[in-house]
């Protein structure tokens, strides 16, 4: 289906490197099929050497004879983005947005381009364990839908939504998700260390723990409350950790920090 499709990314950061990465890791596409575009050549070299697609500078001649356009700029050079871009897009290329924020009708307007999908992946898509949730303007082809599954299975996996509103959500979410992740076991770690772990214990000890209770619980039938409950013998150490976190009002911190992650996306939205 991406048969001698040229695939080009615009803003070929974080998000940007793990989608080419995890379009290469599955052989959807051919280095040669890619071309990266980013105003900062240090970033240009990198992906040359790393995954051997072309590169450049220049947006405009990123997306000439391109047939897919993945446009994962920053929301605030959008604007700027628009004004070199609009009606450069081949009418029949498809445009894939991971722009935080930036709604279908703000995309099809200042790219002046009506085949747009709106999708926010997340970084664990360069190992093939990402998740996209994505949509659709109405001016996508059924073909563009399916060349964009197929793009977006070879980074983990994808769900379709009818809404525009559910990718808000995710970008909260999933897409920032990760980083959340991160933070608990950097904490987890800092306190393995302060018990008396070295740091390159704590960090083994951590993330072997997290892989594998994120495996167990990806297999199990069980949902995650009872399976934290096996865990949670009465009186016992476990039961005083999360005696503690619940009365420290952990699940209220969690909550509060993914509604200030989707009130931003709302924000990025209106401000674009």
């Amino acid at each position: 289906m991406l048969k001698n499709r040229q695939i080009a990314f615009i803003g070929a950061g974080a998000m940007g490197g793990a989608m080419i990465s995890g379009v290469l890791a599955c052989n959807i596409v051919e280095p040669g099929q890619i071309i990266a575009s980013d105003p900062r050549r240090d970033v240009c070299d990198a992906l040359k050497l790393k995954y051997g697609v072309d590169v450049t500078t220049n947006n405009v001649v990123a997306c000439k004879d391109s047939n897919v356009i993945v446009l994962s700029v920053k929301p605030q050079v959008l604007n700027e983005v628009f004004k070199v871009l609009s009606g450069s897009i081949e009418s029949d290329a498809l445009v894939i947005s991971i722009v935080a924020g930036a709604k279908l009708s703000t995309l099809v307007a200042g790219l002046n381009h009506k085949s747009v999908i709106r999708c926010m992946p997340n970084t664990p898509a360069q190992i093939g364990q990402g998740i996209s949730v994505w949509t659709g303007s109405t001016g996508v082809s059924r073909l563009q839908n399916k060349q964009t599954k197929v793009i977006l299975e070879s980074l983990g996996r994808e769900i379709h939504v009818d809404d525009e509103k559910y990718i808000d959500m995710a970008t909260a979410l999933t897409g920032s998700g990760p980083a959340y992740i991160y933070l608990f076991i950097e904490a987890l770690v800092e306190a393995g260390v302060n018990i008396g772990f070295s740091k390159t214990e704590a960090e083994e000890l951590v993330r072997t723990t997290v892989v594998g209770s994120v495996a167990y619980a990806m297999e199990s039938v069980e949902n995650v409350s009872d399976l934290r409950a096996q865990v949670t013998s009465p009186g016992g150490t476990t039961e005083a950790a999360v005696d503690f976190l619940e009365a420290e009002d952990f699940r209220t911190i969690v909550s509060n920090a993914v509604s200030a992650a989707y009130q931003r996306a709302i924000e990025l939205g209106q401000n674009n």
